[in-house]
């Protein structure tokens, strides 16, 4: 377990392991579901995979894999993709997800999108949820909201926010919000702490609390949802069933014509 981070080699991960590397030289991080036989499950944005490998270097092109045949398969209208170990990383190191650590430790770790204080379910379980959501796709993609990290976590936990208006599970999300919050917070203290070192210190600690209070392990609006019920919790059954009407009130029109 690293202080910031938790790097691992590839023979140290197991089925069902939650895995990231970063992207952009550490901007950000890309997790996903380890699968076992150098396979993962993750959750990309639907736009980026519908470019040309020209016009973006995160799309997974199963032709030019040597390494696994279904490498990039995902159901049409769909985020969530199935790719070899090999493209997920993209030359990136791989790290492992952290689950049930210590509040000390959470708060240790700086940086967002490493650990959570949540225990996690059954590999069993976590692998089964991630082969649901590849056949039944995890919604829309969106940064703040519903991001590759938290599909990760959805898969290793079942949580699910119940207020779908605030920030999602995602560590890298609450990172991003909790950041500049803490910075306005603590800047009426400069008029009370002439220290520099001062200022700095009560920032970081508004930060951190900022991210621990957002954690999927504290929270007290998140509910356990199995994967089957998902969609109807999440609204996408609806989505669903305005897209059928919709397409059979175009057809009655065109036969009534």
């Amino acid at each position: 377990m690293g202080l910031l981070t938790n790097r691992v080699e590839r023979n140290e991960i197991k089925l069902g392991d939650h895995i990231y590397t970063y992207r952009a030289v550490f901007t950000y991080s890309h997790h996903g579901i380890y699968l076992g036989g150098s396979k993962v499950v993750h959750f990309r944005p639907e736009r980026n995979l519908n470019l040309s490998t020209e016009a973006s270097s995160d799309v997974y092109d199963s032709m030019s894999c040597p390494t696994f045949p279904d490498c990039g398969f995902r159901q049409p209208n769909s985020g969530v993709v199935l790719s070899c170990l090999d493209c997920f990383l993209k030359n990136g190191s791989l790290y492992c997800f952290e689950y049930g650590v210590s509040p000390s430790v959470f708060l240790a770790k700086v940086r967002g999108g490493t650990c959570t204080t949540a225990a996690s379910d059954s590999p069993e379980t976590v692998v089964h949820r991630a082969m649901y959501l590849l056949q039944n796709g995890f919604g829309n993609y969106d940064v703040f909201q519903n991001n590759c990290e938290d599909f990760a976590m959805y898969c290793k936990t079942g949580l699910l926010i119940v207020d779908k208006q605030g920030v999602g599970r995602s560590g890298q999300a609450s990172s991003i919000i909790g950041a500049p919050l803490a910075a306005i917070l603590s800047s009426p203290l400069k008029l009370l702490m002439p220290s520099p070192v001062g200022v700095a210190t009560m920032t970081a600690g508004m930060y951190c609390m900022s991210r621990y209070a957002t954690d999927i392990g504290v929270r007290t609006d998140v509910i356990k949802v199995a994967v089957e019920d998902l969609a109807v919790n999440l609204g996408w059954a609806d989505d669903n069933e305005e897209e059928v009407t919709q397409v059979e009130e175009s057809s009655m029109t065109q036969i009534t014509r």
